[in-house]
């Protein structure tokens, strides 16, 4: 029984990830007036449980690799398990947010309620990558402190933070970007090729307590906590934006 404690941990990370799915998929839209009687077409407020289910499955994910190193049992049952479920806390769910987001994208411009479903499907390539990285880290023996490209969690959370952005940010040209369909693709393309790199990023693991071996993860939680002060949702990509930069900057120390 003890053995199937980080599978249990798994199982709610994939739990979480089919409740985001559910919240993904039944945000329809909401059509709501100004003072002056224009019309605006919105996505309902409830994609935002989406991102909430989605952040809860990062956090348990990190718990179950925890729990297992912790109680040194990780198996390879474990392994391939953790893959599955992020497949579809990180891969599945956050497509189906960008699927929406491209909808609403071309849904505001005058004709685009006539758009073909075809410029929507584009959305899932950033699903198919993120599974191709899950299969081919699980076939790779040497990323136990650092990655060969960008993890999916931390792509999926990037994902995550748009409906919270689109939803309570105070800028209306990030409200309009978030919106723009080049924009979405432009994210759906830079998102797919960080997963499927070969980039060196650094993984959230301390191989030791010493200041000198975990300062990039140190510097990096100042400025996720920083950016969460002053940027409030936004701090998510941006936060996403340092980890890249900083593994970059100090793969010597992060891939080690």
């Amino acid at each position: 029984m003890k053995k199937q404690i980080p599978n249990l941990f798994t199982l709610l990370n994939l739990m979480f990830g089919c409740i985001a799915i559910v919240f993904a998929l039944q945000n329809g839209i909401d059509i709501v007036y100004s003072k002056e009687g224009e019309q605006f077409i919105k996505l309902k407020e409830n994609i935002c449980l989406a991102s909430v289910f989605i952040a809860i499955a990062a956090v348990v994910d990190f718990l179950d690799g925890f729990v297992a190193r912790i109680m040194d049992i990780p198996t390879e049952m474990g392994k391939q398990l953790d893959s599955l479920a992020d497949v579809v806390s990180f891969g599945v769910a956050p497509g189906i947010i960008l699927y929406q987001f491209l909808r609403m994208g071309f849904i505001k411009d005058s004709d685009g309620i006539e758009a073909s479903a075809m410029f929507l499907v584009p959305a899932f390539i950033y699903t198919c990558a993120g599974a191709y990285r899950l299969a081919r880290y699980n076939l790779d023996t040497s990323q136990a402190f650092g990655f060969k490209g960008v993890p999916i969690p931390a792509a999926g959370l990037v994902v995550a933070s748009l409906p919270l952005i689109y939803w309570y940010g105070s800028s209306d040209f990030i409200y309009n970007l978030i919106l723009n369909k080049w924009f979405l693709y432009a994210v759906i393309i830079l998102l797919s090729w960080l997963m499927v790199s070969k980039l060196p990023i650094m993984a959230m693991k301390f191989k030791d307590y010493s200041l000198k071996n975990n300062m990039p993860k140190i510097i990096l939680v100042v400025i996720a906590l920083l950016a969460a002060i002053l940027l409030k949702w936004l701090a998510v990509p941006v936060t996403f934006i340092a980890y890249i930069i900083l593994s970059l900057a100090l793969k010597n120390k992060t891939t080690t």
